[in-house]
């Protein structure tokens, strides 16, 4: 009897949670003015424009090497950025896990840093950086790496906090050392899915790298921005190819390499 009452509650609870969200979606659609009708009649249309225009010529194959270089250069940053963030990352999430943190200044100072840049979109980031810095390589890469400080230092904290405090308790009650304790018995634990983690952000930051370049004038979204303008849709839609089939690929690739680590 208990147990049917339980379910009752619950799902009166989920009707309640859904009429709820209905009726959010609701206002949303009334304040924006969304007419969802005129959506769906508008989709032949956009679908016709992209047969006519997003046709990749044999001579838009000349852009070929020119867009390949930038494409490259995105992929450079992208890593660079991750790897370097990963490096400071590291000590970060070290400073402020609750297995490993010393004192809780350093904690809370890492926490508020992992904070800042992870809950600040990488776009704003880069239109920020933008008026310091001007439109360069510089300011795409460091919207990326703070963006992946943030996001890769939370990461870690909650990769180190998984290994838990039986290790670190254990090699403690031996006479080690705080960081023979943590190279030895905590990281080689957190350590694979701390890669993982890695992996997931060059990933993303790839991708992330389109939209910033954009606005920073840089990298393969320089290049798309850049033909978007001059109405040379060819050579749009060869941009556009070469970035879904480069992320698909480095996912594939990461994916297979996580499989592995973890």
């Amino acid at each position: 009897m208990l147990a049917d009452q339980t379910r009752l509650s619950r799902k009166w609870q989920h009707i309640f949670l859904l009429i709820i969200v209905c009726c959010f979606t609701w206002i949303a659609i009334e304040m924006v003015q969304f007419d969802f009708y005129q959506s769906l009649l508008s989709i032949p249309t956009a679908g016709l424009w992209m047969i006519e225009n997003l046709w990749i010529t044999a001579e838009t194959w000349r852009e070929f090497p020119d867009i390949m270089l930038k494409l490259v250069e995105t992929i450079l940053m992208s890593v660079a950025a991750t790897t370097i963030a990963a490096f400071i990352s590291f000590f970060l999430g070290i400073a402020g896990s609750t297995t490993t943190r010393r004192n809780g200044l350093m904690a809370g100072l890492s926490r508020g840093i992992a904070s800042v840049a992870r809950n600040i979109p990488v776009v704003a980031w880069a239109l920020i950086l933008l008026l310091s810095f001007g439109q360069n390589s510089l300011t795409g890469f460091l919207a990326l790496f703070v963006g992946t400080v943030g996001f890769l230092t939370r990461a870690f904290m909650e990769s180190i906090d998984e290994v838990g405090l039986k290790s670190f308790e254990a090699l403690t009650a031996t006479g080690a050392t705080y960081f023979q304790v943590i190279f030895k018995a905590v990281i080689p634990q957190a350590l694979p899915q701390m890669l993982s983690w890695v992996l997931f952000m060059i990933e993303t930051n790839i991708r992330s790298a389109t939209l910033v370049g954009i606005l920073t004038g840089t990298g393969i979204g320089y290049t798309f921005d850049l033909y978007y303008k001059t109405l040379n849709y060819e050579a749009v839609a060869l941009v556009t190819l070469l970035i879904i089939l480069t992320v698909i690929v480095i996912e594939l690739t990461s994916n297979r390499i996580r499989k592995v680590i973890l």
